[in-house]
């Protein structure tokens, strides 16, 4: 018993080890999302962490700050998706698709 127990203790610290490196491969990628046709570009990368924002100048209009603002929610939030969708999906090639929780 005491033997397969550390069996079993060996293969999770493999898996602990695998999803960290994965995890860091991941967090250096980038996602990029935009809103308004791409006249606002937001580059996010693996680790939910807004690297760029890209705004075009014939968006920017003092009366109507509020469609900037919007535009800017929506691509931030459109690439957090994309990141957490990319991080997922890497998870899960790891994992087989099994879902541990916290992850």
């Amino acid at each position: 018993m005491a033997k397969g127990m550390g069996n079993l203790m060996k293969q999770a610290q493999q898996m602990q080890a695998k999803m960290a490196k994965m995890q860091e491969e991941v967090g250096k990628r980038t996602v990029e999302a935009a809103a308004g046709g791409g006249m606002v570009k937001v580059v996010v990368t693996g680790r939910q962490e807004v690297v760029s924002i890209d705004i075009e100048p014939e968006v920017v209009d003092p009366d109507d700050v509020e469609m900037l603002q919007d535009l800017v929610l929506a691509a931030v939030n459109q690439a957090l998706r994309e990141s957490q969708a990319m991080m997922t999906d890497e998870m899960s090639k790891l994992t087989g698709g099994l879902k541990i929780p916290g992850m």
